[in-house]
């Protein structure tokens, strides 16, 4: 039986690079998006299984977590890499932006965390990949708009305190994808959605000696 990859964000960008990146590693890859008929075509170009998974609402998301996991009960694999780009400093995002960043950016991350990570333990293997950024680095000055840097902070905090409660070779690890061609970041960007995809695939496919609590661009380890 194949391994099964869950992929927020998964129909576009650097979500949809992951997805074809677990699919040509032959993994179940469940394709996590707002709309499963918008992700249909590319679903079925890699085999992917397009699941329902709206992160902007509490009560929504739990029911779509509680139905895929009726379908898929052993989740291998979780990146969490959907999220939400609010412009603006502390002084003038509007609070509907400010909070919806950080519902998106990280407590819809915890709940999936939450969710597949007690049947990871119990299995013994588990491996949970949060799309991060450089822009929520403190070490950085989270210098980037003021409710995506909070929220990607949030997410690493996140991320950091998880992987102190790991056993069972269940591993949880952050990464910056860089500044990618996407949606959100634009037609400039340096990279490509595979080059931004790259550690995130790795991460995703840890061996049992591979780091757990680590922040990563490039496979190389950065400063939180």
């Amino acid at each position: 039986m194949k391994p099964i990859a869950l992929v927020t964000g998964a129909n576009r960008g650097i979500g949809l690079a992951i997805a074809k990146g677990m699919a040509s590693k032959d993994y179940t890859v469940l394709m996590g998006c707002r709309n499963i008929h918008t992700a249909k075509a590319d679903a079925a170009k890699i085999n992917a299984i397009p699941v329902k998974l709206d992160l902007s609402d509490r009560a929504i998301l739990n029911s779509d977590i509680n139905n895929i996991l009726s379908r898929f009960p052993t989740i291998d694999v979780l990146v969490n890499n959907a999220g939400i780009l609010e412009q603006g400093t502390m002084t003038d995002v509007g609070m509907d932006a400010f909070f919806a960043s950080m519902r998106v950016n990280f407590e819809a991350p915890y709940e999936l965390i939450h969710a597949v990570v007690p049947h990871m333990m119990q299995r013994g293997y588990g491996r949970i990949v949060n799309v991060s950024s450089g822009w929520g680095a403190f070490s950085d000055g989270l210098n980037g708009p003021a409710a995506y840097s909070v929220s990607k902070a949030a997410l690493n905090a996140l991320t950091l305190s998880y992987s102190n409660s790991m056993t069972n070779n269940v591993k949880v690890n952050a990464m910056c994808p860089g500044w990618v061609r996407t949606k959100m970041g634009g037609p400039a960007a340096t990279r490509s959605p595979g080059k931004g995809a790259e550690t995130a695939l790795w991460l995703a496919t840890l061996d049992e000696n591979g780091p757990n609590g680590g922040f990563f661009r490039d496979k190389q380890p950065i400063s939180w």
